[in-house]
């Protein structure tokens, strides 16, 4: 019995008959849709049969003014910390606030045993009470010697001790009111109150505790956290760069006569209702960090804030004049450098090198290589893969775009490679 063979030719060689069928079958739909037959017979054509130029999406760029502005790490500081120290010895008898509340400077917070306090103050009392009771007689003898000594019936010697006992009984009454006032401020100390006004911590001490003057025993902490300092980091290349470009006039002073703004960005990345302002910038570099110190006033009236936490400040320092902002999208970054791709008005695209400096708020900041009024494609241009030499610009609408503008500069120069060397053959 015989047996049929049948060959099938390899793997590779089904792959081509296949791909010669698909061109065969393009090329009859073709002829059909020239004869006016065929599936394809209702398709929309330009003129002559050709596909309408694509549609890609377009910006006209416009110089403008663009407000430099770094991203820091800084930590922030209380503007005023009060440490609440015993000034009196004795037993602590009570605490008169709620720990972790608002206080006012002179509000009383603890209350020390004043006994010993008040003995002493009243000591002091009676003291100089005595003391004036002794001015007062030798004040009165005196006076009573003081004729007598004209008409010689007390000797000189006699007047003369008269009035030193006087003054040394005015001496003695002096001393016995400071003696009071002495007792008095001691008195005070029984009672502690807050050096400042701000937020007090936990109490360190509790009822019964024994504190001292002598060792100053710590009982609180108040601090004032509106406003707050923050304390920022920057390294001393950048404030160099940045000084030089202001001496040559490629940048101009933010804030002409007023101090720089700096804005607050919370742990999730959105920033704080109320701006602060740079203080001043240390004279000194850190040798061990290479890095600047500066310093902001941050307003604080919420209480959002608190002292310790590390966020990161955008610092405007600098302004750009003349210069065109593009989403990160529309630029090409390479090794060779930056390029756009600029739409003519006859819909000709056409390569353009351009100089990038920075960027901000998600988009490029563009110095040299685009005159006014020119179109800069933004989004479409793969579709110049495909062969189309002539595009159909329309503007661009951000909010349609869904935030590309923001797209990582990575990305949108991945996306542009293509149709950037495609349209410089």
């Amino acid at each position: 019995m015989s047996q049929l063979h049948t060959h099938r030719p390899p793997a590779s060689h089904r792959w081509v008959l296949l791909g010669t069928a698909a061109a065969l079958a393009l090329g009859l739909a073709a002829c059909g849709n020239g004869d006016g037959q065929g599936a394809g017979a209702g398709a929309p054509g330009g003129p002559g049969g050709q596909m309408p130029p694509p549609e890609v999406a377009v910006l006209a760029v416009q110089p403008g003014t663009v407000n430099l502005s770094a991203e820091l790490p800084g930590r922030l500081e209380a503007s005023r910390v009060a440490q609440v120290r015993a000034q009196a010895t004795g037993i602590l008898q009570k605490r008169l606030f709620t720990e972790g509340s608002e206080v006012r400077a002179g509000q009383a917070l603890y209350q020390i045993d004043p006994s010993p306090y008040e003995a002493a103050l009243q000591s002091a009392q009676a003291g100089l009470a005595q003391a004036r009771a002794q001015l007062a007689q030798a004040g009165a003898l005196a006076a009573r010697y003081k004729p007598l000594v004209a008409v010689q019936a007390v000797s000189p010697q006699e007047y003369d001790a008269a009035v030193a006992a006087q003054r040394a009984a005015e001496a003695q009454v002096a001393a016995g009111e400071a003696a009071v006032r002495s007792a008095g401020i001691q008195r005070g100390y029984a009672t502690v109150t807050s050096p400042i006004s701000g937020r007090i911590g936990r109490s360190l001490v509790t009822e019964g505790a024994l504190v001292s003057a002598q060792e100053g025993t710590q009982l609180a902490t108040v601090q004032q956290i509106d406003p707050l300092y923050l304390n920022i980091t920057q390294s001393a290349n950048e404030v160099l760069r940045l000084r030089q470009a202001l001496g040559a006039g490629q940048l101009v002073r933010a804030g002409q006569g007023e101090a720089a703004r700096v804005q607050i960005l919370l742990e999730d990345g959105q920033p704080h209702a109320q701006a602060g302002r740079l203080l001043f910038t240390d004279l000194t570099v850190d040798p061990a960090t290479g890095q600047v110190s500066l310093r902001a006033e941050v307003p604080n009236p919420r209480g959002l804030l608190l002292p310790g936490m590390y966020v990161r400040a955008r610092l405007q320092q600098a302004q750009m004049e003349g210069v065109m902002l593009l989403p990160q999208q529309a630029v090409t970054r390479g090794s060779r450098g930056d390029s756009v791709l600029v739409v003519a008005a006859d819909g000709q695209v056409t390569p353009r090198p351009v100089k990038i400096r920075g960027a901000q708020d998600g988009q490029w900041i563009v110095t040299e290589g685009l005159a006014p009024g020119e179109q800069v494609m933004v989004e479409g241009a793969m579709k110049l893969m495909f062969g189309a030499k002539v595009v159909k610009a329309v503007p661009w609408n951000p909010a349609k775009a869904g935030g590309a503008g923001a797209a990582p500069a990575q990305a949108s120069a991945a996306a542009a490679a293509a149709p950037a060397s495609a349209a410089s053959r």
